[in-house]
């Protein structure tokens, strides 16, 4: 770890926002899957969640570029208990869905803890899981084709979410929670001596100004 490396994590870490996510439901073609993780983390997204019909997440794609890393990922058995999460957490879910009721995407305060809601790529959200979301979201088509790919929706969505974070002072100060910080950036400088402490449930130890530890 050089003292490069440690500043640039801290950067990065620094400008987590622990209530923004993204929830993919059904979002099975690795490509797709793996470049919304990659906005998620360009965006400053801290976990992020899936539900998946296979009982797993599909393999991660180049298109990464090495997000999984970086980006938490938690898996949900079904939709029902996915937003239930994540309403109990405080967020606003928000489906990107074409309805009667469904807002302008620029028309959302992102700056409230906000989940944007992303569906598979051939059917969108499912009807479940748009009732269960606090509201739709859409973006306006100006052309034939009536939607985008679900990665490039996850882009212009959550662009929008940071572009109002950003104005708002968001990304100025750490925003995540003191213990989780710490055990996060151990987790990134040190991955494979991580797993070791968590395998034989010792606690982490703290690193010097440097990032290095004893």
């Amino acid at each position: 770890m050089t003292p490069e490396r440690y500043r640039r994590l801290r950067a990065v870490l620094d400008k987590r926002q622990p209530d923004l996510t993204v929830l993919m439901e059904n979002v099975h073609k690795p490509h797709n899957f793996s470049a919304i993780l990659r906005t998620a983390d360009a965006v400053g997204v801290f976990e992020a969640h899936a539900v998946n019909p296979t009982g797993g997440v599909p393999t991660f794609h180049d298109t990464s570029g090495g997000s999984e890393k970086w980006v938490y990922l938690r898996v949900h058995p079904n939709i029902e208990e996915a937003i239930a999460h994540l309403k109990e957490r405080g967020f606003i879910v928000y489906a990107a869905n074409l309805s009667e009721r469904a807002l302008d995407y620029r028309e959302v305060d992102y700056t409230r803890p906000s989940a944007v809601l992303l569906g598979a790529e051939k059917w969108g959200v499912s009807a479940r899981a748009a009732e269960l979301a606090d509201a739709d979201v859409i973006i306006p088509m100006m052309g034939m084709v009536q939607s985008l790919n679900v990665s490039v929706a996850a882009a212009v969505i959550l662009f929008e979410a940071q572009r109002q974070r950003f104005e708002a002072g968001f990304y100025d100060r750490p925003r995540l929670d003191p213990e989780i910080y710490r055990r996060t950036l151990f987790e990134w400088a040190y991955p494979r001596e991580a797993e070791v402490y968590r395998r034989q449930g010792l606690p982490y130890p703290e690193l010097d100004d440097g990032g290095s530890f004893a």
